[in-house]
């Protein structure tokens, strides 16, 4: 009953008419990302910004008018997916400096990769804070309903979201249900709960005492109530239901404060969720992918292992 109610003042109000879907034609390995829309029409409840998205020189996106995918496909599909979103503090998102090296990471072991342009709340959107995670779950759910046209297993998708991103995609496997919107077409029948989580140097929780991060004043304000950040906290979800979950952030970090993979972890433990976390020694925050020296250099070794132990490269 608690997770019901959960969403049922952000729906109040929301709605929308039935649409058509249209299908995908996939790009071939090798070429430009495909961008494909979330939503055949305006996204549930209106409103946001218009015209093109703003880049920014280090690459960041902001100025979300349509939420979208970017998609990076293998040579050789393995049949296995996943859904990454860039961190940014729920303000813009690191995309040059997150999630497209990740995309192309996980491209280069067979995965399909789906980049998550999703909405900022802070852009005007009636759904507010519901508005990226609406995004996450209708990602989930396009990406199981053309599963045939990309060669995928809809039983072998997950997600991966870095900062910000770790906190929305730690919220799309931990509240799968109830949906945060109302179903729009036959795409909306399929489920929109991941298969794994990898959460990298992730915003947890918003409670105190680490309720510092723009991602906690960007959803919940500055002055929230506790049944509001117990609400929008990622570890308050964690249920049977939730899938395996992966941990990393460093030691050092001065953003998301190491207590928050811990108190996942410890909400997973709880609730027999398989889990593991990675504590690097140094770091700091938004170190991403690629790095070819230091402490954070190797991290996506432990990353590949946990997938390959899920069958996921």
């Amino acid at each position: 009953m608690k997770r019901r109610r959960w969403l049922r003042h952000a729906i109040a109000g929301v709605t929308a008419g039935a649409v058509s879907w249209w299908p995908w034609v996939p790009a071939r390995a090798g070429e430009a990302p495909l961008l494909l829309p979330l939503w055949p029409g305006p996204p549930p409840g209106g409103g946001g910004p218009q015209g093109l998205p703003h880049v920014s020189a280090r690459g960041t996106l902001s100025h979300i008018a349509t939420p979208a995918l970017e998609v990076y496909r293998p040579s050789r599909p393995n049949g296995a997916a996943m859904l990454v979103a860039a961190g940014g503090g729920y303000r813009r998102m690191a995309m040059d400096h997150e999630a497209r090296p990740a995309a192309r990471w996980l491209a280069e072991r067979g995965v399909t990769a789906f980049v998550l342009r999703y909405r900022l709340p802070g852009e005007g959107w009636v759904a507010g804070p519901l508005a990226p995670l609406q995004d996450a779950q209708r990602a989930l759910r396009l990406i199981r309903a053309q599963s045939t046209a990309f060669q995928l297993d809809p039983a072998r998708l997950g997600v991966l979201g870095f900062s910000a991103g770790g906190h929305l995609m730690g919220l799309a496997a931990t509240r799968s249900q109830p949906p945060s919107y109302p179903p729009l077409d036959a795409v909306d029948r399929h489920s929109a709960r991941p298969d794994a989580a990898a959460l990298i140097y992730p915003v947890i929780t918003l409670l105190p005492p680490y309720d510092h991060t723009a991602t906690r004043k960007v959803l919940v304000g500055e002055h929230p109530d506790a049944a509001q950040s117990r609400t929008w906290s990622v570890e308050t979800g964690v249920t049977t239901d939730c899938p395996p979950v992966f941990l990393l952030q460093a030691a050092d970090d001065p953003i998301s404060n190491p207590a928050n993979t811990a108190l996942m972890l410890q909400a997973c433990e709880r609730a027999a969720v398989t889990a593991e976390r990675h504590l690097l020694p140094a770091g700091g925050h938004g170190f991403g992918m690629g790095r070819t020296e230091g402490p954070t250099a190797r991290w996506p070794e432990a990353l590949a292992r946990w997938m390959r132990g899920l069958a996921l490269i």
